[in-house]
């Protein structure tokens, strides 16, 4: 492999787990929504 592509293979690996790590931060300090839109189950439209 050329330095090129194991350079963007870097790159690719830290957006994807950088990601995954952001993802899981922001469900750990806000685990639950506080306020839900309208609708949802039992709405029949149609």
């Amino acid at each position: 492999m050329s330095a090129i592509a194991i350079l963007f293979l870097i790159i690719a690996a830290v957006i994807v787990w950088g990601g995954l790590a952001a993802s899981i931060a922001f469900l750990v300090a806000r685990p639950e929504t506080s306020a839900y839109p309208e609708g949802g189950a039992g709405d029949d439209v149609g």
